[in-house]
Parts: structure tokens; sequence; C-alpha cells
């Protein structure tokens, strides 16, 4: 972190856009109100930058600041839709290699939902950068897009260490890591396979497997048997909404992006602009956002004053935000804030407030082949085709040429489910034809000039859109099968 000449700890503020500068401004006051040595640099991204003509939503001068404070308390920032700027939430994110989201899910006083009186506390620890939203994609054909899922076994042990060493800051007794390996074996299947080896460190924390469509169905039958989830990235982003929804919405859910040089603060909900400048929005998302950063920087007790004057202000019930007493009636945003402030030094007798300890972030290695095979050998290509041609044409067509080559066609699939040779299957196929080709050798590997050998035949008659080699690595294949291939 950074010190200003006065001692007091310096934060990157970013107001963000619709509602974020009123929710921002609440959290802000409300620190000011409990004597925290926080001074703030105000910054901008989001709409206002797009409109400057800037594609990622994120000018220089706030990666400048955020570079000099490390810590960074944001709004919420508007993303396009449909068209070619990125979300500048994930600029953020992923430019400072946040690779944690961490979004705590309570049970609040006073806030009814259909699980009132379940006792909800678990947190949903979420990879942050890799997975799906890397947003790696390419139109493979006219008809055919293409997103690469991409999980490396870095990322994987830097979010479940995250996720132990959580537990352990929050006296938390249990982290399920939730997958889909039962389909994606190499990619979920890795962060499966590194939970378990990691699991090991950890003796003193419960730890279990689940997959991540039973996680969603035991989240709404019984949440409260959950403690710490650890999962992908797009598999966190949608059970953490699920989750907040649990409680009472997004207008209650905090959220963190940790990394181990920087970390940015975010509530989770979006900017709302048909509610902007009208005082009547929830601040409390952001608020316990708030005290998410307070905790990080060291100032447990500025924290545990925060959340439980939310706490004792929820629990009496004297102010409603328009969310919860309807927008016509509900308690404007300054008040709610006001009310807050007022209550800082109560406690409540009911709800209590978790002894926090300091979160220990792993320390993983830094080099790019964090993980080096011993031995390794090529063994075939999937080259993926654009053709009009169907199945069996396309079969013959390919066997034709790779005839007389070190690599002879072994089948064609379409979407995943091998078509060549006829299975017997129906199959309603669309113009990208996955063709894998293995050697002819039974013990030795190809090279690439052997290949490109093959690739150059196959350019002659077809159109090809990219290929991936087989490889095996210390002798286990390193590719799955397709639907039906032997």
């Amino acid at each position: 972190m950074r010190l200003t000449p006065s001692g007091k700890k310096l934060v990157t503020l970013i107001p963000g856009d619709g509602i974020g500068p009123e929710v921002v401004e609440s959290a802000r006051r409300i620190i000011a109100a409990t004597g925290a040595p926080i001074e703030w640099e105000e910054r901008q991204a989001g709409a206002s930058v797009f409109k400057r003509g800037l594609p990622s939503g994120v000018p220089p001068e706030t990666i400048e600041s955020v570079v000099k404070t490390r810590v960074a308390l944001k709004g919420p920032l508007e993303t396009p839709v449909g068209f070619g700027e990125k979300s500048a939430n994930v600029t953020l994110r992923k430019l400072f290699e946040t690779y944690g989201n961490i979004r705590p899910v309570r049970e609040l006083p006073g806030i009814s939902t259909p699980y009132s009186g379940r006792g909800i506390d678990l947190v949903v620890v979420r990879e942050n950068v890799e997975d799906l939203y890397a947003g790696i994609e390419h139109m493979q054909t006219p008809g055919v897009a293409q997103c690469l899922k991409l999980i490396s076994r870095k990322g994987c042990e830097k979010i479940v260490r995250l996720a132990f060493e959580l537990a352990r800051a929050e006296g938390r007794k249990r982290v399920h890591c939730a997958t889909k390996s039962n389909i994606m074996k190499l990619t979920e299947g890795l962060l499966k396979r590194t939970f378990e080896e990691i699991a090991k460190d950890y003796p003193d924390i419960e730890s279990s497997h689940i997959i991540i469509d039973n996680c969603a169905h035991q989240l709404v039958k019984r949440p409260e048997q959950f403690d710490v989830i650890v999962t992908t990235n797009m598999n966190g982003d949608i059970i953490s909404d699920l989750s907040s929804a649990l409680i009472g919405g997004l207008g209650f859910a905090a959220s963190a992006n940790i990394g181990n040089e920087v970390a940015i603060f975010e509530a989770v909900h979006g900017s709302a602009p048909k509610y902007a400048g009208k005082n009547v929005i929830n601040p409390t998302a952001l608020i316990l956002t708030a005290v998410l950063m307070l905790r990080y920087l060291d100032e447990f007790d500025a924290a545990a004053r925060i959340e439980h004057a939310v706490l004792v202000t929820l629990e009496e019930g004297k102010v409603r935000t328009g969310d919860i007493a309807g927008y016509d009636k509900g308690t404007p945003t300054s008040a709610y804030t006001d009310a807050i402030i007022s209550n800082l030094g109560r406690k409540s007798e009911r709800w209590r407030v978790r002894d926090y300890k300091p979160l220990k972030l792993p320390r993983v290695s830094s080099k790019p082949d964090f993980v080096v095979a011993k031995t390794r050998r090529v063994i075939g290509v999937d080259v993926f085709i654009e053709s009009s041609l169907d199945a069996e044409q396309l079969g013959r067509s390919l066997e034709q040429l790779s005839a007389g080559t070190p690599l002879k066609l072994k089948m064609i699939s379409n979407r995943g489910t091998k078509v060549y040779p006829a299975t017997g299957a129906i199959t309603d196929c669309v113009d990208h034809w996955f063709c894998r080709f293995i050697t002819r050798s039974a013990d030795g590997g190809l090279t690439d000039e052997q290949l490109l050998g093959l690739l150059d035949r196959v350019s002659g008659q077809h159109r090809w859109t990219h290929l991936e080699k087989l490889h095996e690595f210390d002798g286990q294949p390193g590719f799955t099968k397709s639907q039906g291939e032997d």
C-alpha cells in the first residue's frame, strides 16, 4: 500500500457510472466517520472514458494511480453490450492480475427472504481472469463461433490456495470445489485435480468436490451447508449472483478482486442509470465492499464498527431503502447513510461479526512454464475445416489426400459428435468439421514438417480454419475424444 506524507493509506477512488457516485459517496462518508486513516485519489473509468474514444474504458491516469496505490474502491461501470469495447470492469481486473473474486453472502437482519432464519453465511471464491472470460473468440465459419476456455495449473493453484487461506482468515471450516469436470475433464478437471492435491496442505479445513450444477441445486435447496465455494470464472459469476439472491439481492452483494500486488473493491450490482441522481438507491453493497477493503488494509477495528453499524441499522428497521420498502416511500440514500453513521459504536445483540484475521495471500512461482513435462511427443493433429460437403464426402476426400503420408484420418466430428466413419446416429451438421489425423507409426512422434505436409495437401482442396497438435505429455494424452469416438 502507498502511504501519504501524513501517514494515511492512499486509495484510488473510481466513482463510476449511473448510481456509482452516490453509493461511493455513502461509503466514503461512513469511512470518514470512523476516523480510519484513508486518503482518496479520485480517477475515472467507464462510460465517460468510452465517450472519449478510448476502447478499454480505462485511461492511463487511472492505471497509473492503481499502480501507485495498489488498492482501488470503485463504483459500478457501464459495459457496452454487443459491440467492440471491452468491459472496463474486466479490463481493470485483468490488467492487475486480480485473480480472485471474493463474494461473501450472509443473511442480514430485517431483510425478509424465503431463506430468512436459515443462517446463510458463505463465501464464493471465483477465479477471475481465466476460463471463457479470457474473451478469446473467433468466427470459425460465417455461421460458427468459437470461444477458447483457458484454464492453467498456475491459475488453479492460486485460486485454490486463496480459498483455503480465506477459510483460515475467517475461521471457516469447509471448502467445496465446484466444477463441471465430469464433462470438461481437462479444463474443469484441472481445477478439481489441483484442489484435491492442495487440500492436503490444509488438514484443518474440510474439503470436498461438487459438480457445479448440483452446487447450484444445493444452494437453492440447502444453502446453509456451504462455507466456502471455490470455482472457475463463469461458474463463479453465475452462482455468486444466485447466492446473492438468497439473502436479498444485489443491493447487499459486496465483492473484492484480490491479486498478490493489487486489490480492487467493487459492489456487484450495475450502474442502474434510471435511478441515478435521485437519492433513492441502496448503498449497502458498496458499504460492505468498503468493509472488505478496510480489512485488506488491516483496518480491522473500523471495518468491524461499520459492519456492526449496518447490522444494527437493518435490525432496527427504522430506515429502509427503496429496493426494500418501495421507491415511492423508501428512505433516501443520504438518510440511510446518516443512520449508519449514527449507529457507529453500537453492536447487535443477535447478529455477530466474525473475528477476522489478516488474509495470507498465496505465493506461487511467476515462471510462465509453471508445469514442465519430462517427456512429450506429437502423435497427430486436429484440422478444423469449413466445408459444405457432407461427412461421407469430406471423409473420403481427406482419406485420399492423406494417403501416402505419415498420418491417417481417424475420424471427423461435428460440434463434438463423431460423424465419420458413420455411426448410425442422427446429427444435424454445420459447416465446421473437426478432422482428427493420427500417426501411422506405433511408437514414433510427428515433426512439424510432416504436419505441414499434410496441411499443404488438405489446403489444396479444402478451406481449413485452424489446427491443434495432439500432444502426449509424460505418456498421457493431452486431448479428449469426441462423443462416439473409440
